[in-house]
């Protein structure tokens, strides 16, 4: 392997983990203004609640990345299915019937692609690759 190839994936692999660690801060910033807005209002809403777990989901993506150096594509879909059921959740009431509906198709998509990720998964793996070093 090239010295030039070597820098450039050492480059970018050093940005890729700047990268990770600056979201990891901003996450935890944000689940610490909620809880404190959570304080402030004196009362815990599901929204509150769920964007907690959407929070929760990016840091277990993160970490998950950073610990093995892949990124499940199930992952960013659970949060988008969180995310437009708290969107459903808080909206609902100023919503015509059909935005509700395109939210739950969406939501029945994004499920039904994680059901079809992970039997992908379990029934058609990738080849285990050599790792070059």
């Amino acid at each position: 392997m090239g010295i030039y190839r070597k820098v450039g994936l050492k480059s970018v692999k050093l940005v890729e983990n700047m990268v990770l660690v600056i979201i990891a801060i901003a996450t935890v910033f944000a689940i610490g203004q909620e809880i404190v807005h959570i304080f402030k209002m004196g009362t815990v809403a599901l929204a509150d609640l769920l964007l907690l777990f959407i929070y929760l989901e990016v840091l277990a993506m993160v970490g998950n990345y950073l610990e093995s150096g892949k990124l499940p594509i199930r992952m960013p879909l659970y949060i988008a299915i969180v995310a437009l059921a708290r969107y459903l959740i808080l909206d609902m009431k100023s919503m015509d019937d059909w935005r509700i509906l395109g939210i739950a198709a969406a939501t029945l998509v994004l499920a039904a692609t994680v059901i079809v990720i992970r039997w992908g998964q379990l029934k058609l793996p990738y080849p285990k690759v050599p790792d070059e070093d």
